[in-house]
């Protein structure tokens, strides 16, 4: 089994660099909300070929599904000027390119020298962690409150608040357009 999941795994890898590569460029924003799309389904790939299906799972139903689609409704709701945006966004893409090639070689960094910098840090997980153990992290177990439960909550209403903006913003300028 290994032998085939290996250039799967591979193969979705590639895909999320092009995705990714393809959502910072491309200069319509809902092509690059849609690359983000493709990006976060191929790393929900990557998850099931680690056997990690429940991570999968959320990765879909959370990123994908719902924070993408947000995304998306919101790209598509608010009325973006590209001419001024563009015009002085294209005089800095040197910054930003140097910037990255910084990030870069401090991660490649970090990367060759972690073995010194965390010798003793290595988490090892429990053989028995599976999806009841996540839930009880994540809501406790019957009468109690777990340890993830107020994080848990502040995201789902994070969430919720978003939601609710992009509505407003959509509703609030169709209310100031004059009716035709």
């Amino acid at each position: 089994m290994a032998f085939v999941a290996a250039p799967i795994f591979y193969l979705l890898a590639g895909f999320v660099v092009l995705g990714g590569v393809l959502v910072i460029t491309r200069q319509n924003s809902a092509h690059s909300a849609l690359a983000l799309m493709g990006t976060l389904l191929a790393v929900a790939g990557l998850d099931v070929t680690l056997y990690a299906p429940l991570v999968a799972g959320v990765q879909i139903i959370v990123y994908a599904g719902g924070i993408v689609l947000l995304f998306l409704f919101a790209i598509l709701a608010v009325n973006l000027e590209h001419s001024e945006n563009d015009r002085r966004f294209n005089r800095m893409w040197p910054i930003g390119l140097a910037a990255s090639c910084g990030l870069l070689a401090s991660l490649l960094y970090v990367f060759t020298k972690s073995k010194a910098l965390f010798p003793d840090r290595m988490m090892t997980l429990p053989g028995s962690s599976n999806v009841q153990d996540i839930a009880k992290m994540l809501y406790g177990e019957t009468g109690r409150i777990a340890e993830y439960t107020l994080t848990f909550e502040i995201t789902s209403l994070l969430l919720l608040v978003a939601i609710v903006g992009a509505v407003m913003m959509t509703k609030r300028r169709k209310i100031q357009q004059p009716i035709q």
